[in-house]
């Protein structure tokens, strides 16, 4: 099969792509006071309902939310969007050129709150999960809880939305409301912050979610909105490579601890150059803030 030209390129097309889409979504969700646009759900008596404040069920939302404004992305640049088979698959979408089917783009969309404040303003998330480094990750021809295999995406993605929790004692959630109090429904959510990056670029060395194989986030809201994480601090442009290998073999490999004499696996980025032969020291890491 012939090799498709330039992917570098073609990677940074369709990063400021979806960038411009991550810049024009804040007016789509937000009032003119900054609040979700959303204020709960209607039935058929025309009552309305305020939304819980679930992390789950307010991602499921969004998500629902910008399908259209996805949609429009895709037509407007030429994309057809493919959505995984099966639920938990990767990744949220895909979008395939219809110029030429070969190239395919993974996007996931991931949510979360804004968790801790600097000097009054947003400085750190609950952070997110980015994937999977189990199966699919590892051998990137399988086709395990994976839309199309991991070696067909030219490139993986995720356009990540960060939000402000409002005062829950506003919110309640047994009151119904009528269309015309829809002014008066209060909002669970407010000050959308939304960015777009490759996902190593905003991976971590450490798991999203307890005892899953899943590659965690970094949490600090700056270096997401810039895209430095780990690897990026580490290697520049050269991190996604680094990125790739350790998590193909995060706890999977194991070292001798210094301190104790015993054995431990590798579940952090300095243990694992250090296993690979490389001076930490010499190394000069990027500035995130």
């Amino acid at each position: 099969m012939k090799k498709i030209d330039d992917k570098a390129k073609i990677k940074e097309e369709f990063l400021k792509q979806l960038q411009l889409l991550a810049n024009e979504l804040y007016s789509y969700v937000s009032t003119r006071d900054n609040q979700w646009v959303i204020k709960g759900f209607i039935d058929v008596f025309k009552n309305i309902y305020t939304i819980t404040n679930d992390t789950k069920i307010i991602s499921k939302i969004i998500e629902i939310h910008l399908f259209p404004k996805f949609l429009e992305f895709a037509n407007k640049h030429g994309y057809m969007m493919v959505f995984p088979d099966k639920q938990n698959w990767y990744p949220d979408i895909t979008f395939i050129s219809k110029k030429d089917a070969r190239i395919k783009f993974a996007v996931d969309l991931k949510t979360t709150y804004v968790a801790g404040y600097k000097k009054g303003k947003p400085y750190e998330c609950n952070g997110f999960t980015l994937g999977s480094h189990g199966t699919y990750f590892i051998n990137r021809q399988s086709t395990k809880n994976i839309q199309y295999p991991y070696s067909e995406y030219i490139g993986h993605y995720v356009l990540g939305i960060l939000y402000e929790r409002n005062n829950t004692s506003k919110v309640d959630e047994i009151h119904r409301y009528r269309p015309e109090k829809l002014e008066s429904v209060p909002s669970v959510i407010k000050n959308f912050i939304f960015f777009a990056h490759e996902k190593w670029r905003i991976a971590s060395d450490k798991r999203g979610s307890g005892n899953t194989a899943n590659i965690g986030s970094i949490k600090k809201i700056e270096e997401l909105i810039e895209g430095r994480g780990i690897f990026w601090q580490y290697f520049g442009e050269e991190g996604e490579k680094w990125f790739d290998e350790y998590w193909m073999n995060y706890g999977n490999i194991t070292i001798k601890d210094d301190k104790t004499g015993k054995t431990k696996k590798i579940t952090s980025l300095e243990d694992f150059l250090r296993f690979k032969g490389i001076d930490i020291s010499k190394i000069k890491k990027r500035k995130t803030l």
